[in-house]
């Protein structure tokens, strides 16, 4: 391997040096036809094909965590989930974990909303139907 001289003829350790050609010397990194020889064989390493995520698993996990927030999004992350879910099994995709932990928050809070909303409609009638005769005839 050669490299142009350097100009100027001085010293610079940043530049690469030129060996001594000697007769009959081969620069090992390179095989008889000047180009570098072949890499080392593998050690049986087969590259794994990678799934590509199902978008609407990554949805339905988002939605479904902010619905902790807000009221809506929850249960639109667990429909989400569901259809993620079919899509997965159909296309042989990778995020079924996302899908389902999309589904199982998004019907929990949900639930939970539902029982609070419960909650206040039965506190709001019973302070409605309370006895609140304090006048004195």
């Amino acid at each position: 391997m050669s490299y142009p001289q350097q100009p100027g003829n001085w010293s610079d350790p940043s530049w690469p040096q030129q060996q001594q050609q000697q007769p009959g010397y081969q620069d090992p990194a390179y095989a008889v036809s000047g180009h570098p020889a072949a890499a080392y064989p593998g050690y049986g390493y087969q590259p794994v094909a990678v799934q590509p995520t199902n978008g609407l698993a990554i949805a339905a996990l988002v939605c479904a965590l902010a619905g902790i927030a807000t009221c809506i999004s929850a249960p639109v992350g667990a429909i989400l989930g569901h259809i993620a879910r079919r899509q997965i099994r159909e296309r042989g995709e990778a995020g079924d974990g996302m899908a389902l932990a999309g589904i199982i928050v998004g019907w929990i809070i949900t639930a939970l909303m539902v029982l609070l909303i419960a909650f206040y409609v039965v506190i709001i009638i019973l302070a409605i139907n309370s006895d609140t005769t304090s006048s004195s005839y």
